[in-house]
Formats: structure tokens, sequence, C-alpha cells
């Protein structure tokens, strides 16, 4: 599985996974998986606030990988870690940019 190595070092992955340590999930994915409302939610989270974590419920059917991959394909949206059913992904804000990797 391809989680996004596409954007970000392993540096600047380490440093939103710092940001992210204290963060509450802001979306919960549940039995009723990935639907167009939940891509633009997620969509919108990230424009607001570039970080996003996101819990999937072990009562959702789908693979967690699948999940992931399907977020972050129609998100455009990169990796940043998955730990205990929480997603952490990250995509740079087109008007609200929050935080600077070029730095990292």
């Amino acid at each position: 599985m391809n989680r996004g190595n596409k954007m970000i070092s392993g540096k600047q992955r380490s440093y939103l996974k710092k940001l992210a340590h204290n963060m509450s999930p802001k979306l919960n994915i549940g039995k009723n998986g990935i639907s167009d409302s939940l891509i633009d939610a997620i969509d919108e989270l990230l424009e607001a606030r570039e970080l996003v974590k996101i819990n999937i419920l072990k009562n959702n059917s789908d693979e967690a990988d699948k999940l992931i991959e399907e977020i972050l394909d129609k998100t455009g949206s990169v990796f940043v870690q998955f730990i205990g059913g929480k997603l952490v992904i990250y995509r740079p804000s087109i008007k609200n940019k929050k935080i600077d990797l070029d730095k990292i």
C-alpha cells in the first residue's frame, strides 16, 4: 500500500505527527463507510485546518487500508499516520495556510 510518501519528507512527517498528537478526531467513519458527503466534510476540514485526525470506528466493515487509500485519493491529501483507529492526514490549504513545511 502506498501511504502518500509523495509530498512530505520523513522530518516533515515527524513534525506533523507531533502537531497531531494532542488533536482530537474531527470525524468518525462508521459502518456506513465513505460517502460523497464525508469526502466533502474532509475537504472542508483540510482547507480550514490542513492537518486532520479521523476516527475509523471498529464497526466499519471495510478494511482500514482500503478506506485510507480511498480518502487519500479522493481528497488529494497525504498520509501522516494511522494508530489505534486514528488516521491523520495533511493537505496544504489554499486560503488558510497555517503549517509551513518548507522550513522543516
